[in-house]
């Protein structure tokens, strides 16, 4: 039974995460997911827009998903020793270094084999959680533009 395992935020669940989970899950029998804390997530990227609490339980109810869990606060490595993952993905735009992981995994006498995987290239601009936040801005200036102009032409 190989055990894949899938790291990340998943703060707005869009097509590119379905699709990091869905290309994780095919080298594998099960997939586990760890799903970033916001402390984590406030240090490597932003503010989160959904708790961890919700985001793990959004996680949890994708058909794909296995297992989720919730990563560990202050070693992001602890939680292998109880997945003991086969196989350890990484999605296209992750921070994480490949070389970086394997160390640690050596270090910690961990067997896992890590795998960067390819961009979802689905032609939507809503890939990506940024970009879905940009898009939301966007339309919330021109609303509010819009109602400005509005009020004075009145």
């Amino acid at each position: 039974m190989v055990k894949v395992m899938a790291t990340g935020v998943f703060d707005i669940l869009h097509l590119g995460h379905i699709y990091f989970l869905k290309e994780a899950k095919k080298l594998g029998d099960t997939l586990i997911v760890v799903v970033a804390t916001d402390s984590t997530v406030r240090k490597l990227k932003h503010e989160p827009v959904n708790s961890e609490q919700i985001r793990l339980d959004l996680i949890k109810e994708l058909k794909i998903v296995d297992q989720a869990y919730l990563g560990h606060e202050k070693d992001i490595y602890e939680i292998l020793k109880e997945i003991k993952p086969d196989i350890i993905t990484l999605g296209y735009d992750q921070i994480n270094d490949e070389k970086t992981i394997e160390k640690e995994l050596k270090k910690r006498n961990i067997n896992a084999k890590v795998i960067r995987l390819q961009e979802y290239k689905g032609g939507s601009d809503l890939e990506g959680t940024r970009k879905i936040i940009s898009k939301i801005i966007s339309a919330y200036e021109i609303q509010k533009t819009m109602e400005r102009i509005e009020g004075e032409n009145r």
